[in-house]
């Protein structure tokens, strides 16, 4: 499945490592450092920093997000559902 994570930002729910709160980013030096050495190989999508509440790191790429960690929390477990639910109609061949 996939989870908006706005910015018109788009992802699998899947390659989802971690969200954390944008706070973290001003507080924490080693956030700090891996956030400049993703962004010096191009893997951070930056959204203005005014509006970034919170940091999507993917498999491969950082995003800033606009979006509340509770808010993409929220889609996140939202997808992992409606995963289960394709994997019991696909177990047991329901048709309409």
């Amino acid at each position: 499945m996939f989870i908006h994570i706005g910015d018109e930002n788009v992802i699998r729910s899947r390659d989802v490592v971690s969200i954390i709160d944008y706070n973290l980013f001003n507080s924490s030096s080693i956030i700090e450092e891996m956030i400049f050495k993703q962004r010096e190989s191009g893997n951070v999508s930056d959204s203005s920093y005014e509006e970034a509440k919170s940091i999507v790191i993917t498999v491969n790429h950082i995003y800033f997000s606009s979006l509340s960690v509770s808010t993409l929390n929220r889609r996140a477990q939202l997808s992992y559902k409606l995963d289960k639910v394709d994997d019991i109609t696909d177990t047991y061949d329901i048709e309409e």
